[in-house]
């Protein structure tokens, strides 16, 4: 057990905020945390970290728990550049390997048998065992495998001072991810990752040896990453054993027997009551009726369940229906400054269809998004009677000094104000929020507000850029059910998987440079993009072959009797190298796992001779390597 609450109170000032919690949080647990903005996420995180202290009950924490904490903006400035930064977490590791070196070393020039060197092989074994319970010598590999799945491959020497926070977020997220805490709490992991990282993300979560809590607005990701939702909902916690979905069952199924058996319970009272008022005053049926008094004065109450708050609501609807092809893109090139983000991509969307846009962050999505709503590019043409209605993930079309009611009125000016308020109602503004100036909305209020504009449009043809920013889950879900019976086109940038998943029949991914078009769900794409990732790991475990000679106009079609033997020398050469380093690799990979067995960590004589011969097949590949590059 990590973490045991009882019976947990908490609140500020006079308002209570957590009641009667209650939690057991185990070794490798996986758990994910919802519940709506402003029940108290942050605050129980923070009674867990011991930055707060329970008005009540008990929270009790595994002595010499260590515990790791990725905050929403939880990056870290450091002058170091990364691989710095990662190796400062291995220093013990380092120190071990450095010792073990220098015990090889002394080994060597002592006299086999005597005291010394007695003390020195017992020394030798003893940081063996250490090194291999640690697996030190896999630090640098450990390093690199998160450092590539989080996108930081080619950014090693990078001062990380010099990146923008939301890198830095990511950062803080391999760092804990290396220093493997026994409990790592996440707080919204998913933001500031492309589709790419968090497959990877998800898969390295799987295999982590310790209890994982996060807090996350990602469906998809909970669905892959939890095994049971602990939900914070009108101050008090409910537990829900597997992930997001099987929750949402779960929920359903509790509130309907909840409110099955408070009916129940009230047609009983109901009988009771009415058999008391008609025999209490009766000589020959005062003892039964005051018995059905005394048991409905003992009764427990069932209390009413609370229904969870009606979410949202959104319409889309449209007048006048496009041709067939409503937008055909040909040949487009696409600069973001001098970058150059797509270069003669090419895209077509059909009438009635629900795409998204996926790829990369930088790849130009909402770039692709803006150009096709400007509708200046010759390079992209829109079908007849293509009417646009345009979401920006920014909100930037809402004017802050206007008042709620104003925003949506001003657009409409011939409605009357009820039909507005209605409006403005329906996506959970209520009469308390009309009269607020636009800049004093939280995210979640502009967000509602700006798809309230956004549906009152009637575009036939919908770009949305990341429309799931800052709702909460009911929100989302009611914005995906009104999509989805939305009859017109869809065309939309989203990092929320499970809102794709629901929504897309079409992926268009960026890459490269390229639109890729792939015609299915998103469960089919990810399946391929997972087939394609596998095949490029087994190319790139292979030594790539010698590439061809290519003619060029410099390069003469003739060449002499001793040119032609020389290049057939190289060929052979270089496979020979090839085969040399493909054995030694697999030599090298069994060494590494051979040291951290038992039978080897307990036997000097063949521990040293597997060091030795590993330190010599490292030797070796760095002098094939070498060779290999001057052939190339």
């Amino acid at each position: 057990m990590l973490i045991n609450a009882t019976d947990l109170q908490f609140g500020y000032t006079e308002e209570t905020l957590l009641e009667k919690v209650c939690f057991t949080l185990n070794e490798g647990d996986r758990v994910g945390l919802i519940g709506a903005n402003g029940e108290g996420k942050t605050t129980l995180i923070r009674l867990i970290l011991g930055e707060l202290y329970p008005d009540k009950g008990e929270l009790f924490k595994k002595s010499g728990i260590r515990i790791g904490y990725l905050a929403q903006n939880g990056g870290y400035d450091s002058g170091n550049t990364v691989w710095e930064e990662m190796q400062a977490i291995f220093a013990e590791d380092k120190r071990l390997l450095n010792a073990l070196r220098e015990v090889e070393t002394d080994i060597s020039k002592a006299t086999e048998g005597n005291e010394e060197y007695r003390r020195l092989a017992a020394r030798y074994e003893s940081l063996n065992k250490q090194i291999s319970a640690r697996d030190s010598y896999q630090y640098e590999v450990k390093i690199r495998t998160v450092l590539g799945g989080m996108g930081f491959a080619d950014r090693t020497e990078q001062v990380i001072r010099t990146m923008s926070g939301g890198e830095k977020t990511r950062l803080q997220l391999c760092r804990l991810l290396l220093e493997e805490p026994d409990l790592l709490i996440l707080d919204e992991p998913t933001n500031h990752l492309d589709v790419k990282t968090l497959f990877w993300l998800e898969e390295y979560l799987a295999s982590y040896k310790g209890a994982i809590f996060t807090v996350s607005h990602d469906r998809y990701f909970l669905d892959k990453t939890v095994q049971q939702i602990y939900e914070l909902e009108r101050k008090g916690l409910s537990v829900y054993k597997g992930n997001y979905t099987k929750y949402k069952t779960l929920k359903a199924e509790r509130v309907a027997h909840q409110l099955k058996e408070y009916e129940k319970q009230q047609v009983e009272r109901a009988h009771l009551q009415e058999y008391v008022d008609k025999n209490l005053v009766r000589a020959s049926t005062t003892k039964s009726a005051q018995s059905r008094r005394h048991k409905l004065e003992t009764m427990e109450i069932i209390e009413k369940p609370a229904l969870p708050p009606t979410p949202p609501r959104f319409t889309f609807v449209f007048t006048e229906r496009p041709y067939e092809q409503v937008l055909s893109i040909r040949g487009l090139r696409l600069l973001a400054g001098e970058k150059l983000l797509l270069e003669n991509a090419e895209m077509q969307i059909t009438r009635g269809e629900k795409c998204a846009l996926v790829g990369d962050n930088g790849t130009g999505k909402s770039s692709l998004l803006k150009e096709i709503a400007y509708g200046k590019n010759p390079a992209i043409q829109l079908g007849r009677f293509v009417r646009l209605a345009v979401y920006d993930q920014e909100n930037a079309n809402l004017s802050p000094e206007n008042t709620v009611l104003q925003e949506l009125w001003e657009r409409h000016v011939s409605w009357d104000q009820t039909r507005v308020r209605n409006i403005l109602a329906q996506a959970k503004l209520e009469a308390e929020d009309v009269d607020k100036k636009v800049r004093m909305l939280s995210g979640g209020e502009r967000a509602k507000l700006a798809l309230a504009v956004f549906s009152t449009e009637n575009g036939n043809v919908l770009l949305l850029d990341e429309p799931t920013n800052h709702l909460d889950l009911p929100a989302r879900e009611s914005l995906e059910t009104a999509l989805k019976a939305f009859e017109g086109t869809l065309l939309f940038v989203s990092h929320d998987r499970y809102f794709i998943e629901a929504l897309a029949g079409k992926i268009f991914e960026l890459e490269g440079g390229k639109i890729h078009t792939y015609p299915c769900g998103y469960a089919e794409y990810s399946a391929q993009k997972r087939e394609q990732r596998a095949a490029q790991n087994a190319t790139q475990k292979s030594v790539k072959p010698l590439p061809a000679p290519t003619k060029s106009a410099e390069t003469p079609a003739y060449k002499s009797k001793e040119e032609r033997k020389n290049e057939a020398k190289r060929r052979v050469r270089s496979k020979e190298l090839e085969t040399e380093i493909e054995a030694l690799e697999e030599e090298s990979e069994a060494l590494g796992e051979a040291l951290s067995t038992p039978e080897v960590a307990t036997n000097f004589a063949l521990l040293t001779e597997k060091c030795n011969r590993l330190e010599w097949v490292k030797n070796r590949l760095d002098e094939l390597y070498a060779e290999y590059e001057t052939l190339l």
